[in-house]
């Protein structure tokens, strides 16, 4: 067996393997004596087909499965051993002419292999500058956070009129069908879409269109007791009757609310509270700087490398191990996002190999456990109980992709870390307003 390799402009490899019949011989034998032990031939045996018709049969298919099989491991092995680092995988080539397997016994097979960049970020405080954002925490915030919060412990009571959000039951009338005790939540609505209920009292009467009071499909079937399918054949303007409505009523900043919301005792008094708050929105808001800043190291360590990509190949290799799911022309679309997280991917490796940056299994629970937190937080439940979170990251640690998912972030937050400390980081508070205008 003989192996060339040429490497062309376009940042791809040709590989020209040889391989001749002592190659590949002893393993086309050997394929084929399996075929004879199992080979259902009528007029034989099983077992005890002759090896002539064993050969018509299967040597041809065979001698170009196992050579194709040997070229490519040894085109493989080559890559390997002289430490070629490599984008997409084997390819057959383009160039690849036409083979007889079954009057030759040499073969020549041609392959292409993509070739990845260089990857050399050199950096210096002086000249490598990102700026990391603080958002600035106003009364506003404040105030709706804490509102937010409160709401979790407080109650509804009954008053005389709708001045504003109220909770509203009401009955729902029309010729046909009478609908008691339904609910409608003024908090969910905007402003516009409140204001013909501000001023009405229980026992108030006005005329709504079901449609635009309850959204979805879900919720009006929810509310006449049907299937949403059923919907279409009814009429959606009722007369909407006020029979009650309450009023949200925060909760007393007494002993008895600080007790209720913390029963670990951290929190005393409203002074406390009120840090504690505030503490919880810088969090907040840290985390988005922290994504942000992120994304700026990210977009910054790209802009510097400005690496090259064997394009076309990738597009072919794209095209080929897709098996048809996409046209040339859907890849095309989606390359450009292909090729940046290919470029990140190598950043990446030459930052953890340049750092000596690994991740512990702590680590990996550390990130789930944030993870799954936010995840409670997110469906109304702040505050897990210790078990349920464990269970929870568990959950996540034994799944392949979101294992995958947190491995890649606790390596993203390593390399900004470690860039962070090479570069300078210029340090700048904007309002909120001003911040997610950033990302416009």
């Amino acid at each position: 067996m003989n192996i060339v390799r040429e490497n062309l402009d376009n940042q791809t490899a040709v590989l020209k393997v040889s391989v001749g019949e002592q190659d590949y011989n002893d393993a086309v034998e050997k394929t084929l004596r399996n075929y004879r032990k199992k080979a259902n031939v009528p007029g034989f045996r099983s077992g005890m087909v002759p090896m002539g018709i064993i050969n018509k049969m299967y040597r041809k298919s065979t001698v170009a499965e196992e050579a194709y099989k040997i070229a490519t491991k040894a085109s493989i092995d080559n890559l390997n051993e002289s430490s070629t680092k490599t984008l997409g995988e084997l390819m057959p080539s383009s160039t690849q002419e036409p083979i007889d397997f079954e009057n030759n016994t040499d073969f020549e097979f041609i392959f292409e292999i993509g070739l990845a960049p260089e990857v050399n970020i050199e950096l210096d405080k002086k000249e490598d500058k990102v700026t990391k954002y603080t958002i600035k925490i106003t009364d506003k915030m404040v105030s709706g956070y804490k509102e937010n919060y409160l709401r979790r412990f407080g109650k509804l009571e009954d008053v005389d009129v709708v001045t504003k959000d109220e909770a509203l039951t009401v009955t729902l009338d029309q010729e046909d069908m009478k609908i008691e005790e339904a609910y409608v939540g003024l908090i969910g609505m905007s402003e516009e879409e409140r204001a013909p209920f501000i001023g009405k009292k229980v026992g108030d009467k006005m005329e709504v269109n079901v449609n635009e009071l309850y959204k979805t499909p879900s919720q009006r079937a929810s509310i006449f007791g049907i299937k949403e399918e059923e919907l279409d054949g009814i009429n959606p303007e009722f007369s909407l009757e006020i029979t009650k409505i309450r009023q949200f009523v925060t909760p007393e900043l007494d002993e008895e609310f600080f007790k209720m919301a913390f029963p670990e005792g951290n929190i005393k008094n409203e002074e406390e509270f009120n840090k504690y708050i505030e503490d919880q929105i810088a969090s907040e808001l840290s985390r988005e700087t922290d994504y942000k800043y992120a994304i700026d190291v990210k977009d910054y360590l790209m802009k510097k490398a400005d690496l090259s990509l064997p394009e076309e190949f990738l597009k072919n290799w794209l095209f080929a191990v897709n098996e048809g799911k996409f046209t040339k022309e859907d890849i095309d679309k989606e390359f450009p996002a292909f090729a940046d997280m290919m470029r990140w991917d190598l950043i990446q490796r030459y930052f953890i190999d340049k750092f000596s940056l690994e991740i512990s299994q702590e680590e990996l629970k550390e990130e789930a456990k944030s993870y799954a937190t936010m995840q409670f937080a997110y469906y109304g439940m702040p505050s897990p109980a210790e078990e349920m979170l464990a269970g929870y990251v568990e959950q996540i640690l034994s799944n392949k992709e979101e294992l995958k998912k947190i491995y890649d972030k606790v390596f993203e937050k390593k390399i900004v870390d470690a860039v962070s400390r090479d570069i300078s980081v210029n340090k700048k508070t904007i309002s909120a307003d001003d911040f997610n205008k950033l990302f416009a």
